[in-house]
């Protein structure tokens, strides 16, 4: 078949990341669609022609796709959407069915995963709703469709549910993304755009831990081996240039002999890549992270969400507050910027533990924090602790994490609200959190283009913005 595999335009002028866990709206990142790219290696794999257009990595609008639909003419359209973004994500379908009734359309959205029937009701320019692993439900879809099936293992069609399908164990065995798609990786970036060529890989894919608001709790892990990884890199490093690279896994370090091993390669390859990545804070130590700083890496992303032991306890992080503390401290004095990020509004928050966690980022001053409210994502224990387990037509259109949907026993979404934007304020007017960063530049230089355009950053955000769109 012909496919075209589509990034919708972005939203009201904002830049969308359509990657499982990270279906939101963000201002200030342009990731590409790594997902698709993947889906297009394998569909290839199964002799389908494929064309593919980024129109949220280009700023291009539903004009564009509509030439492309019309020079291409694809018998499928394959396109990934979000809960806030749904219906402008939609029209990608209702243009391929006003251009061709025939054009088979699907789309992919994991945090609706659990949603599939409302979806389809919703959408009804939508042939096909991708709920399972779409390594291997879309490459099932598209063969399906081929053979004139109008059901398909790991999708919802107007015909009903294809079943389950199992992640792929060998996760190795997947080809690489088809990059080639791409004229080049100049659109994308992470919070500023700096140390390009930039993109981001899937070293691994799912989480075993099971936090109470996560949409990947609990998920089948699949880990790519470090030698495939280096492969990876190798050939963007190769054919684009790649400067930095961010691992967009859930948890990467969770293998510790597997990071020493990608770190130990990075070094003896001498691919001279920077490299950021997301993790545990009970998952590093200070070994650890100066091995990973010698091979490359210049940030890590940990997910605090609370300076409360009580809170933590409540969502089932399994995190200790000074397993947190000290990861920060070791990343910082092995060099390495830190990210942290928190959820005002898990069950039991109250002004004290809010208080709490600005007493927490007061003490540990992390390179950046990003404050959320908790949404009680469909799927998530928090989403069955909030509306119970059969809750009919969620208005999902309104999960944002950055206005709340839902309060807690004491405290109002409006509450929460202003504890964000409180949370902000007490980060961006802290001298000593300036000045902490002003030392990381002045030991480390070749972040001050990055120091820059970040504070640019800040600025705009908070005061033009209101934070909205940024998480």
């Amino acid at each position: 078949m012909k496919v075209l595999l589509v990034n919708p335009p972005r939203y009201n002028g904002v830049s969308v990341i359509r990657e499982e866990r990270c279906e939101v709206t963000e201002r200030y990142s342009v990731l590409e669609p790594y997902s698709l790219l993947q889906i297009a290696s394998l569909l290839r794999n199964d002799n389908h022609n494929v064309s593919f257009i980024d129109l949220n990595g280009l700023d291009m609008g539903y004009d564009t796709l509509k030439d492309k639909i019309e020079r291409t003419k694809p018998d499928a359209v394959l396109f990934r959407f979000t809960p806030t973004t749904f219906d402008h994500d939609m029209k990608t379908a209702s243009i391929a069915k006003e251009l061709n009734s025939d054009i088979h359309t699907g789309g992919l959205c994991w945090t609706l995963h659990t949603l599939g029937s409302q979806v389809m009701n919703e959408a009804p320019d939508l042939d096909a709703y991708i709920t399972d692993e779409y390594e291997v439900a879309s490459p099932a879809l598209i063969n399906s469709w081929e053979n004139g099936d109008n059901i398909s293992p790991g999708a919802i069609t107007k015909h009903g549910y294809g079943g389950n399908v199992e992640a792929i164990k060998d996760y190795d065995s997947l080809p690489l993304p088809a990059y080639d798609l791409l004229p080049n990786l100049d659109p994308y970036f992470v919070t500023a755009p700096a140390g390009q060529p930039f993109s981001i890989l899937y070293t691994s894919k799912g989480c075993p831990f099971k936090c109470s608001f996560c949409t990947v709790a609990g998920t089948p892990l699949k880990m790519k081996s470090s030698q495939k990884i280096i492969e990876e890199l190798r050939y963007l490093k190769e054919h684009y240039s790649l400067r930095t690279a961010s691992f967009f896994d859930e948890t990467f370090t969770f293998n510790r002999k597997r990071t020493e091993e990608v770190c130990r390669l990075l070094k003896e390859e001498n691919l001279d890549i920077k490299w950021y990545c997301n993790t545990r804070a009970h998952l590093v130590d200070k070994e650890l992270l100066e091995m990973m700083r010698s091979a490359g890496c210049r940030g890590v992303s940990f997910g605090i969400e609370s300076g409360s032991q009580r809170i933590l306890d409540s969502v089932g992080k399994n995190i200790k507050i000074d397993e947190a503390k000290n990861a920060i401290k070791w990343a910082k004095e092995a060099k390495i910027k830190t990210f942290c990020s928190f959820i005002l509004g898990l069950p039991g928050e109250n002004w004290e533990s809010v208080s709490e966690t600005m007493r927490f980022v007061k003490e540990t001053l992390p390179t950046s924090a990003q404050f959320n409210v908790a949404v009680p994502y469909p799927g998530t224990k928090l989403y069955e602790d909030t509306y119970g387990k059969d809750v009919p037509n969620t208005d999902f259109r309104k999960l944002y994490q950055d206005s709340a949907v839902t309060g807690t026993a004491e405290l109002t979404p409006d509450d929460l609200n202003n504890a964000r934007e409180a949370a902000y304020r007490a980060l961006y007017t802290s001298g000593r959190w300036w000045g902490s960063n002003l030392k990381h530049v002045i030991t480390e230089p070749s972040d001050l283009d990055l120091a820059f355009r970040y504070a640019l950053k800040i600025v705009n955000n908070f005061v033009f913005h209101k934070m909205k769109d940024a998480h």
